[in-house]
């Protein structure tokens, strides 16, 4: 009996012993809140004007995460009434921008974006083109219907087709162009058609001319006073998933570097 307590004794003492010797588990230091975000990973979702794609995909995107490795930007493209459409009906966007205000005053006006986080970043220019081989008699956009065939966005909801609609009622041959008109869904759409040469001439963005200059050209700009200013928005979705890397997305386009990039894509800054 007596040898029997002196064990437990024994072995009672052993795993304290151990129990002291055995690694230590520290609680957790406050770094505080900046610091602990800033290795937090972020994917946020653009949502751009078809006419912007290049620019973004091939040197913004790439210049953005390079200096915020912790956020991935993915890009959708395509007509900007088509991108205010998905994001009323719930595409997780965190910043729009659209190739007109048209779009980005809807979703002001129902709520989804907030005025004074609105930036009227970009001017574009609106230009007739046709094949680079063309030998059309279309000299400008007050005789575009002596070609065969005109290629403009669908006014419904692509903004290069409402400018187009702009221009054309204001030198009144709209209804002339719509008898030979082959609408586009997007601006990328009607350039390809110009391009591939289903159309003889078509309406697109300056910046959109300038990305295929071996397939179109240029035939003239729209006539001055025919047209409202070609303004690009942006701005951060009210309920955007990643509001952080939205503030910090949108901080970087307005900065010299990002403006230079849209410079040599053909756009112009519109900031102050």
């Amino acid at each position: 009996m007596k040898k029997g307590l002196i064990l437990i004794l024994v072995l009672l003492l052993t795993v304290s012993l151990l129990g002291a010797c055995g690694p230590k588990t520290e609680a957790p230091k406050d770094t505080g809140g900046s610091e602990a975000e800033a290795g937090d990973k972020a994917t946020m979702l653009l949502a751009a004007a078809a006419s912007l794609e290049a620019s973004f995909r091939d040197e913004l995107i790439p210049m953005f995460v390079k200096d915020n490795p912790n956020i991935t930007v993915d890009g959708t493209y395509d007509s900007s009434g088509k991108l205010q459409t998905q994001i009323e009906e719930g595409m997780e966007a965190s910043v729009f921008m659209s190739a007109a205000v048209k779009q980005m005053n809807a979703l002001v006006d129902q709520g989804k974006i907030e005025r004074e986080n609105v930036v009227e970043l970009l001017e574009n220019q609106l230009v007739l083109i046709t094949g680079v081989n063309s030998n059309t008699k279309v000299t400008g956009f007050d005789n575009v219907t002596e070609a065969a065939t005109i290629a403009i966005g669908d006014p419904a909801n692509v903004p290069v087709g409402q400018y187009s609609e702009q221009v054309f009622t204001h030198l009144g041959n709209w209804d002339d162009v719509k008898a030979k008109a082959s609408l586009g869904t997007n601006v990328t759409e009607v350039l390809n058609q110009v391009g591939e040469g289903s159309a003889e001439v078509g309406v697109v963005y300056a910046t959109d001319a300038a990305q295929i200059p071996d397939k179109v050209k240029v035939i003239t700009a729209a006539p001055e006073g025919s047209l409202n200013k070609v303004i690009y928005p942006v701005a951060i979705l009210k309920d955007a998933p990643q509001k952080a890397a939205a503030e910090k997305f949108i901080e970087f386009l307005k900065s010299k570097e990002a403006i230079a990039v849209f410079e040599k894509n053909g756009f112009k800054s519109n900031l102050p």
